[in-house]
């Protein structure tokens, strides 16, 4: 059954690659969103990176500003700086819909766990408020995860952690104390399915790491024993 719905899928892709051609969102090239031009200039976080936020380093093990306590995040990592084209792929899959990116962008989530592993059970995306939800129509950080998890064979929760207050965007805010304050206690589960479990927390963008750690508290306090954080850009 399984191969049937990924042959099915593949022609779905095929015939809307034939509706609609793609073209590359760096250079304009015919043919996929990300050309091979463009992959060879994607702007890569290469190491040595901190150990907690994922920020490149010059010569410590971490970031001296990043808080190390045992109910935050453990780690995040991302494969790609913020910026050029990753920046707008980005944006598009979150801004204008184009969904048709969540495959090419969980690809290179799923390349990067293969060459950087992280310890991981389930899948959780960072949840939107219901406000956010109904507005948008869909949850960009949901889709990576969906399409990750079948990538990985690992389950994915896309309920068990819950956004209960709507906040303004993070990339809006102006430093991070301001970011920590915004999400400060925004998010919490809904049961214990994850007691005993190592959670990948999964989301588009990673600014300050402020949403990050806040679902990390609110995971780690329904039982979790680790919270890392996977996402596909790291703005520096």
């Amino acid at each position: 059954m399984a191969t049937v719905l990924s042959r099915i899928t593949v022609l779905k892709r095929a015939a809307l690659d034939l509706l609609f051609p793609r073209w590359c969102l760096g250079c304009g090239k015919e043919g996929d969103f990300i050309c091979g031009d463009c992959r060879r200039d994607l702007p890569v976080i290469a190491p040595p990176v901190c150990l907690r936020c994922g920020r490149p380093l010059t010569h410590s093990a971490a970031c001296h500003d990043w808080p190390d306590t045992p109910d935050g995040i453990d780690g995040i990592r991302s494969p790609f700086a913020f910026e050029g084209v990753i920046r707008r792929a980005v944006h598009e899959l979150k801004y204008r819909n184009l969904r048709a990116l969540v495959p090419l962008l969980s690809g290179m989530l799923y390349g990067y766990l293969v060459a950087n592993p992280l310890p991981a059970d389930v899948l959780v995306p960072v949840p939107l408020h219901p406000k956010r939800l109904r507005e948008r129509g869909y949850n960009q950080s949901a889709l990576l995860a969906e399409e990750l998890g079948r990538l990985c064979v690992l389950p994915v929760a896309a309920n068990g952690l819950l956004r209960r207050h709507y906040t303004g965007p993070q990339a809006r805010s102006a430093g991070i104390s301001e970011r920590q304050k915004n999400v400060a206690g925004a998010f919490a589960c809904s049961d214990e399915r994850f007691r005993g479990q190592r959670v990948l927390l999964i989301d588009d963008v990673s600014t300050s790491g402020a949403t990050l750690n806040a679902c990390a508290g609110a995971l780690k306090a329904a039982g979790a024993t680790q919270v890392w954080g996977l996402t596909v850009a790291r703005e520096l």
